[in-house]
This record gives structure tokens, sequence and C-alpha cells, in this order.
């Protein structure tokens, strides 16, 4: 029987680092993984691949439509199909590969099979038995479907199948205007595909700024992409190459169909605990199907933690990160922290669209008083340079001490922009003082400044 001082369930992004921090600070460390490759669903089948279709779909965009007025003169490329997919899959090996380098290097122990935990201390995998002072369950999350439809992951797809499609369809529908389904939808409409998305709400990517929303809507529609919102998925009829969504209208109850090559259900996520025997155990679950914590990320039965998309929050990549070296810390007898009001979300598409932080929405139903700052990437020379002018940076700040509340981006590189605010914000500054702060000429990040600058006297390109 081998002994451990932790052992995390899962190599996904809050599992490996949880682990290459454990031994960071001296513990003995294993970590279980099924699969063939470390790196879990976001290196694996979501994040990592999505982001080199994105990518490559980008820059065909960028060929067709941008290439000419540059002065690059030629046939647009073709797609080949078979060697995009062999990029994508090139682009997973290398980063699976360098969390297995990062685990040797660390003398971390793969156990490699699918973990249960028998009881307190111990986990199963395959046949043996390891011991182990502290667990750490990072199991991550699977897509969640609706009920009646059925996923063949050729057909009728989760985002596991849409990244790997024989070919490219000629129609797509998506179930579900959230994350997932608009990096992908966005990926296929690219490639020449007609893409229609349906969405239960009145609006597209729930729980984001309102006025971005509506800014993402109209942007997507222009690159081709339509929508059907209010729409309530009942059925999917599919056979071995088309399928058939029925839907109703909330507003009035009409029922319609729409025909497709490929359906892809994107309609969230859910904890995947099976077969962890977390019943038996007697750990505590919310009602949503969540391993339930403390504030450091314990369950209710001592020794065993949990983090990343197995508990409640944002199911994010860098926020299960964050907590995996939180827990680490506290395991070590240290003292762990994460500041969820400062963790940022990000949909890659193009332009892409980041935020942290407050909403005008959240704000106003708090009763808090603020003041926006905004900033039209239209006055931001490089961006006119590069033809990515479109979109806009929001700042909220507390109406009376200027402080940062949060932050809104739509428009080009918002995933890397949105950063600069969150350190603002972790650091408790003004909107002054992110406008004081000098930015290199030509960058989009002036964009910010800009924005900042409008939370005062306002800003100087506009």
């Amino acid at each position: 029987m081998s002994s451990y001082d932790v052992i995390i369930i899962g190599s996904g992004p809050g599992g490996y680092v949880c682990a290459i921090r454990c031994a960071q600070l001296g513990l003995k460390t294993a970590c279980v993984e099924g699969r063939e490759t470390l790196g879990g669903t976001c290196l694996n089948i979501g994040c990592i691949p999505s982001k080199a279709l994105l990518h490559a779909s980008h820059q065909l965009h960028e060929a067709e439509h941008n290439f000419a007025k540059m002065g690059l003169k030629g046939k647009s490329p073709s797609v080949d199909w078979k060697q995009m997919q062999a990029y994508k899959d090139d682009v997973i090996a290398q980063n699976t590969r360098g969390v297995e380098f990062l685990f040797k290097k660390n003398k971390i122990d793969w156990l490699k099979g699918w973990g249960s935990i028998p009881e307190a201390g111990k986990v199963k995998v395959g046949d043996e038995i390891h011991e182990a002072k502290h667990i750490v369950i990072a199991t991550g999350s699977e897509p969640s479907a609706l009920p009646g439809i059925e996923i063949d992951e050729k057909v009728v797809v989760t985002s596991e199948g849409a990244l790997s499609l024989t070919k490219i369809p000629r129609k797509m529908v998506v179930i579900g205007a959230g994350v997932i389904g608009l990096e992908l939808g966005s990926v296929y409409a690219r490639l020449g595909a007609e893409v229609q998305v349906i969405e239960f709400l009145d609006h597209i990517t729930p729980g984001m700024d309102a006025e971005i929303s509506k800014q993402f809507q109209r942007l997507l529609k222009k690159q081709g992409l339509e929508f059907t919102l209010g729409a309530a998925v009942q059925k999917v009829d599919a056979t071995k190459t088309k399928a058939k969504v029925t839907y109703k209208l909330r507003k009035d109850d009409s029922e319609a169909t729409m025909d497709a090559d490929v359906v892809l259900v994107a309609t969230g996520r859910k904890p995947y605990t099976d077969g962890l025997g977390l019943a038996d155990l007697g750990v505590e679950m919310t009602d949503r199907g969540q391993i339930k914590t403390d504030d450091h990320w314990a369950t209710n039965v001592k020794g065993i933690y949990a983090i990343g998309d197995a508990i409640a929050g944002p199911m994010l990549a860098h926020k299960a990160e964050d907590e995996g070296m939180a827990v680490a810390e506290v395991v070590a007898g240290r003292h762990g922290h994460v500041n969820y009001g400062v963790i940022p979300g990000v949909i890659y598409t193009h332009p892409e669209v980041a935020n942290v932080g407050e909403t005008e929405e959240t704000l106003k139903e708090a009763g808090r008083p603020y003041k926006i700052g905004k900033f039209a990437f239209m006055g931001n020379g490089r961006a006119k340079a590069n033809f990515a002018a479109e979109g806009f940076v929001k700042i909220l700040a507390d109406k009376e001490t200027d402080r940062i509340l949060g932050a809104h981006i739509i428009g080009p590189m918002a995933g890397d922009l949105i950063h600069e605010i969150c350190v603002a914000m972790e650091f408790g500054a003004s909107a002054q003082d992110l406008a004081m702060t000098c930015h290199a000429h030509p960058t989009y990040s002036e964009a910010v400044r800009e924005a900042a600058l409008a939370c005062g006297d306002g800003p100087i390109h506009a």
C-alpha cells in the first residue's frame, strides 16, 4: 500500500496545479487520472482545442476579408479540415506532454486509472488502495443535456463531439447561447456553415452586462450567426446524417422546427462526481449536485477537500487553478486565499469579450451608486490599423470613492486587456489610478486608460 501526504483525484487545471503546488511545498503527492493523457477536459477536449480551431478559423476570416485591403493579393486559402484537425491535435499533445513533464520534474506520482474513496484517508485506483493524509477531489464537470435529447457525438453532439466532426456541416443548430455554444458556433460559421443559435432566455450570454451582451449579439449576427431567443427546445429527432430540432416560443407557445446536419447541445455543464463513493462516505452535497465545502475547501468529512467545477462558483479553469493552489497551501499548514470578486471571464470569439467584477445590473440590484467610464475602440489607433475597431471598454466605479467595481470589454485582445483591471481591483485601485498610469502608444490597452479617464473629466480621444 502506497502512502502519500496528499492525493488529488483529477488532473485538470485545478488538479494538476494543486499537485504541483503541493509538491513545491514539500508534500509527497500523487494525482489520479483515468485518461490516457493528463490535463482533464480543458487541455484534451475543451479550452485548448477550441482555441486552436478559433485561431485557425480567424486566420481564414482575415485572409478572406482583410488581406486584400492591406495589399496582400491572391486566392483565399481553402480549408483542409483533416490538416486543421491534425494541427488541433498537435496543440493538445504539446500541452498534455507539458503537464506530464511537470509531474516528473516535481516528482508527482501519476496513479493511472479512475479513483474512488472507499473511506477517509484511502483512495482506490483499479485494484490498488493508496493511503493519504489529505484527499483533494478535482474531478471537474461534464456537459449537461436537455431531457429527451440523445447525444451520439456524431449528429447530436456536445462540445467534445463538435471539436472532432468528420466534416464541416452545411448547417449547424446550436442549443444554448452561452460561452461554449458561441465560441464553437463562430468557428463553424467562419468555416462556411450556416449557424442557427436557439436560446431559452430572451438574451444571449446569461449573467453578462446587458449592454455588452446586446452589442455582442449584433456583432455575431454581422458575422452570419442567426439567433432564435426565448425558445424552449422540445426534442431533437436524429438520423445517421440529419437532425430536426423542435422548439416552442415562450411568448406565444407556438411550435416550430429547424433542420440541421449537426446539432450542438451547449446548455451548460454539471459536476462530475460519479463513482467516487461520496454518498457512502456521507459527503454533503448541494441541491445542484455540487460538493459542499467550507471557506478552506474542506468537506464535512475530515481530510477530504474539493475544488473547481465540482464545487460552487463559476466553472472556469483559472478559478479551479486558484483553488488548487489555495488548498495546497491549506493542507501544507499555510493560509490559502482566493478573491472570488476578481475572477475574470472571457469568450474567445472575435471580437473577444471579457469581464470582471460587478455588472450594471448587479450594482442596481444592490442599490450601490456607481459611475461609468466608456471608450470605443473606434478611437484607438492600433485597433483601426488592425481592422479591429468594433467594441468598447466599460469601467464601473464607485460614485463616491472612484474605486473600480467591475469592467467589461468587447474588442480586440479583451481577454488579455482585462487583466490590468484585475490587478487594479486586487489592489483596491481607483479609476483615477488607472487613468494616471502611462500606457504605451499605439496599443489596444490605451482604450482601457481612456475608459478610466472617462470615469473622471473625460477621455482624450473621444
